[in-house]
Formats: structure tokens, C-alpha cells, sequence
């Protein structure tokens, strides 16, 4: 033990050793000092706001119950949008440092308008990091077991019970709880803009293409003729000719036999509306093959018709088109709730289910036609991942 002694108090070609490791103890104990106050400030509200970007959704804040409330116990800026375990907590600081890019270098934010363009990118960034987390900061707070569902409204209670026996994320039923909701739709229009540029990239070439809207069928190669039919979004036909922006192609699909003929389904016995057909077109139609349908005894028929349609907005892949859908399903959907699987109904199941939500989104028509395409394809009955 002496000799230890000697050897840590023995000088170095300058200090000592016991010098050294004491000055080491010193600058380390310094330093995590440092840090720790150093992350209790830059994790304070007024450190977070003082940033003039900021200012606007620091005043949209106050305005909600997270900053005054009842009970007065407030959540401040980390509640909510830092964890506050330890490497948790030094992830978000590091993810931080793009913030503070965008604040001094790109400045994709230092306008009002600069930021309202882009505040569907962040919240939609910030809603996948919550549900990444399982909304760990929110049940901080918000812990399912500790809630007294007698004190809530009904159907707050039927609400919550469903979402505490699924461990649900509060993000996926409260979004805007603490700042404006941004325009749900500009993610999804911009993928159809998206979708559109790539249509014209591709000319039309294959020979296999799947439609963005609704086009006009016409029994001649002329636009100008009177329309026979309509193809509806998401449809596959098959291009037999082409003549300048036209395009002759084949559209197969199913007739109920004893109704008039004018609806193709995707499906046999199932409302998955692919395609009507009259006049000149209906009248070129082919018998491919007839089914009965054993759970109704209805008898359908397997035909193909011809018809000539623009060559724009046609692409050819399916899969863009249901990339748009999904996207277009969880900014349009979960805004109120938490959007129920696609393979939860089947496909006859989804009109009445979409339907039923119609008052409380705003799509146009085309884009309806679209989402509900997209929910059939992916419903219980038609190969859904998720079909319970």
C-alpha cells in the first residue's frame, strides 16, 4: 500500500499522478455539469420559443388546455416533444440540430408563410416520431391505468376503453391537441401532382396502364365523338392501338347477368366499380366466362370490351396510385380518429363504411372514388394484410 501511495504521489516529469487524476475528477465533474445544466436550459419553454419562428405556434399553444387548465398543472414544450429517459432524451437533442439548420442556414421556416407551407411535413414528422415512441411522452402524463372512465363522457369512456385495451397511441385519435392542424389534404394532392408529372413522363408506353381519374370511353378514336362509358380511377386496361393522343384498349371485368349490363366490377359479387360501358361500346362487349356467386345464387358474367380513351394521366404501375390512397386515408381519416385497418371491412362493406364518414371529410369525387378503391382492393375479402 506504501509503495502505491508513492507511486501516485511520485512526480510525473512535471505533476504527480494523484495531481493528474485529481484534475481529471475535477474538468470531468466540470463537465457533466455543465452538460446537465446546459440541457436543463435548452430544455425550458422559454429556450424553445426564442426562436422567432416559433412565436406563432407559441401563441397557438396558450390557447389550448395543456397551457391552462382546471387544475393549472401545464405541460411544457419537453412534455410533450422530448422523452425523459436519458438516451431518449440525447436522441432528440441530436435530431434537434436540424431544427436549428433550417433556422440559420436553410431558412425553410423564418416566414409565417414559409411555415405554414411546411407544416404538414412537420407535424406529420413529429406524429411518426410520437407513434414510434408509442406516445411515451403523452402517457407520462396520460397513463391508461390511472383513468376513471366514470368520470368521462360516454363516449369518451367507450373511446378510451377500446384504445386501453389496444395500448392505442394518443397521437392517432389527438392530433391538433396542442398546435393548428395543418391542410390535411396538401400532402396527398401534391402525390397526385406527383403522380401526373410521372403520366407524362412516361407517354403512355406500356402496354399494361392503370387510370389517375375518370376518362370518357368512346367507340371511335376521336374525343370530339359522344361518350360511350366512363373508366373510373385505379382500372387496368390493356392498350391494343394507339393513334396521336388516343389510345384503343381492352377493359375486362364483371356484369351481373340479369341487371342491364352497363357496370364492370372488378370482382365477381363485389362492388368494386372498375368501368360503366353503353351504346357502341356495350354493344362490342365479349363473354368471356359465367359464374354463379354460391352465396347469393346471382349470375355474373366475365366480359371484355374495347374502347378508345385519352392517353393522359395514365400510368404503369398500380402501386403510385395506392401510395396516393394510403396517404390521401390517413391525412383525410385520422384527423378525427384513428383510421381502422383497411382489411377491417370487405369490399362491399367499405361503401357503406366510407359513407358513413362522407360528412366529415371534403374530397372531391374523384378522389372518393379513389380512397374507397384503395380500401376495397385492400379489404378483408380481396387479400388486406391485415383481415381479422
Amino acid at each position: 500500500m506504501k509503495k502505491l501511495w508513492q507511486k501516485l504521489i511520485k512526480p510525473s516529469s512535471k505533476y504527480s499522478i494523484l495531481a493528474l487524476v485529481l484534475v481529471g475528477i475535477g474538468i470531468t465533474l466540470a463537465g457533466t455539469f455543465t452538460v446537465h445544466k446546459g440541457f436543463e436550459f435548452a430544455s425550458t419553454t422559454e429556450f424553445c420559443t426564442s426562436c422567432h419562428t416559433m412565436q406563432g405556434n407559441y401563441e397557438e399553444y396558450k390557447q389550448t388546455v395543456h397551457f391552462k387548465n382546471a387544475s393549472g398543472v401545464r405541460a411544457e414544450c419537453v412534455d410533450c416533444h422530448q422523452p425523459k429517459d436519458l438516451p431518449g432524451k440525447l436522441f432528440r437533442k441530436m435530431e434537434g440540430a436540424k431544427d436549428l439548420y433550417h433556422h440559420f442556414i436553410s431558412k425553410k421556416v423564418d416566414t409565417p408563410e414559409k411555415f405554414e407551407d411546411n407544416r404538414l411535413e412537420m407535424a406529420q414528422a413529429v406524429w411518426a416520431r410520437m407513434k414510434g415512441q408509442n406516445s411515451k411522452t403523452c402517457k407520462s402524463c396520460h397513463a391508461y391505468e390511472s383513468m376513471d372512465h366514470s368520470k368521462q363522457s360516454a363516449k369518451a369512456a367507450f373511446e378510451m376503453n377500446k384504445a386501453a385495451a389496444d395500448d392505442m397511441n394518443c397521437i392517432e385519435c389527438h392530433k391538433g391537441i396542442a398546435h393548428e392542424l395543418p391542410n390535411m389534404a396538401g400532402g396527398f394532392q401534391k402525390d397526385f401532382e406527383e403522380l401526373q408529372t410521372t403520366a407524362k413522363s412516361q407517354g403512355a408506353a406500356a402496354e399494361n396502364l392503370y387510370s389517375l381519374g375518370e376518362k370518357d370511353l368512346f367507340a371511335t378514336n376521336s374525343a370530339d365523338a359522344k361518350p360511350e362509358g366512363k373508366l373510373l380511377p385505379a382500372s387496368e386496361v390493356i392498350v391494343l392501338e394507339r393513334k396521336d393522343d388516343m389510345l384503343k384498349v381492352q377493359i375486362d371485368g364483371w356484369l351481373e347477368k340479369a341487371g342491364k349490363g352497363r357496370v364492370l366490377t372488378e370482382y365477381m359479387g363485389k362492388r368494386v366499380f372498375k368501368a360503366t360501358i353503353r351504346g357502341d361500346v356495350k354493344a362490342g362487349e365479349k363473354l368471356l366466362e359465367e359464374q354463379t356467386d354460391v352465396s347469393t345464387d346471382i349470375v355474373w358474367q366475365h366480359v371484355s370490351v374495347e374502347a378508345w380513351i385519352s392517353s393522359d394521366d395514365m400510368i404503369d404501375s398500380i402501386q403510385p396510385i395506392w401510395n396516393y390512397a394510403e396517404d390521401m386515408y390517413g391525412s383525410t381519416c385520422n384527423a378525427c380518429h384513428a383510421a381502422p385497418d383497411p382489411a377491417h371491412f370487405t369490399a362491399n362493406g367499405w361503401i357503406s363504411g366510407l359513407n358513413a364518414m362522407s360528412a366529415y371529410y371534403r374530397l372531391t369525387k374523384t378522389e372518393e372514388r379513389t380512397l374507397l378503391k384503395y380500401l376495397q382492393n385492400h379489404g378483408k375479402d380481396t387479400g388486406g394484410a391485415g383481415a381479422h
